[in-house]
């Protein structure tokens, strides 16, 4: 695969992420050719005239590449492109690389990989903690598993999606680490808007907050780039919160199984759940706010 000679990629998955990432791949120059699958066709049209090649099924793409990239919205779309008529399983032959960086559970990704493998392909699971800024500044954080002669001969494409790539393992480890560090964050987030809530509702400048927390041992990007959101109660998807609420149930789910107490994350979980009830779970997962304002 390879032998020196440029990669040919493919990329399947062109939504918020994944439009970004194979767009980077196209304009680094490091590659013999990209060729790009969504599920909406018309989507491809963009990188198309960019210089991408389209291929019209999963199977396609991954019968023309060496290696291919898929970055899909959830294990339900990730297992559909696998399993599905046209899909990956139907182009894998023996030493062509499989990179599924979609978020899904270890199960899924476990699934996915064995399959890939039982036909004499590869396979690197590679979530990313990251949202739509950094997917289109080349900035995200990788986090792979799976076959680590794949990680190393696909880390140039990972050079180019991110700013760093961590190998932490076998497959499934990814994919906890990636739960871990949703749950993190969506619990910081649930905090944040409380605060922010409490400080509106006693009289203070939420601006005011903002500017503290930037100053102190809590200050980090999330706030600085969400605040200004939560105050305008305008959510853009970065991040969707039902994606973010999903992140977090599998995550409590992961605790369950290993015995580990997780009492913050559950109650930010209910928070999120909220949120999904009152019409926010298509929103940024900063709309999570509007579930802790007006209260009785």
């Amino acid at each position: 695969m390879g032998d020196g000679a440029k990669l040919s990629v493919g990329f399947l998955g062109l939504g918020i992420m994944g439009e970004a990432m194979a767009r980077n791949l196209l304009k680094s120059g490091l590659f013999a050719s990209v060729t790009v699958w969504n599920r909406t066709l018309s989507k491809c049209q963009a990188l198309v005239g960019e210089g991408a090649k389209s291929a019209e099924t999963p199977a396609a793409v991954v019968g023309s590449c060496d290696v291919t990239f898929a970055m899909l919205a959830d294990p339900d779309a990730a297992l559909a492109a696998v399993f599905g008529d046209n899909g990956v399983l139907a182009g894998i032959t023996p030493g062509k690389g499989y990179v599924d960086m979609s978020t899904v559970d270890e199960a899924t990704s476990t699934r996915i990989g064995e399959a890939v493998t039982a036909k004499g392909g590869k396979f690197v699971e590679g979530p990313v903690s990251g949202s739509k800024k950094p997917a289109i500044d080349g900035q995200l954080i990788i986090m792979g598993a799976g076959d680590k002669e794949l990680y190393d001969l696909v880390q140039p494409a990972f050079d180019v999606m991110g700013k760093k790539s961590f190998y932490l393992g076998s497959t499934g480890a990814a994919a906890r680490m990636k739960l871990v560090v949703n749950m993190v964050m969506g619990a910081m987030m649930g905090a944040f808007c409380e605060g922010m809530a409490l400080a509106d509702k006693a009289g203070l400048e939420q601006s005011a907050l903002l500017e503290i927390l930037g100053l102190g041992a809590m200050a980090n990007p999330m706030f600085a780039l969400k605040g200004p959101a939560i105050m305008a109660r305008n959510y853009p998807p970065a991040f969707p919160l039902k994606h973010q609420q999903k992140d977090l149930r599998l995550a409590l789910a992961l605790g369950d199984s290993l015995g580990q107490p997780l009492p913050v994350a559950a109650a930010a979980n209910e928070v999120y759940k909220a949120a999904r009830g009152a019409g926010k779970g298509d929103e940024d997962f900063a709309a999570v706010y509007e579930a802790t304002v007006n209260k009785k």
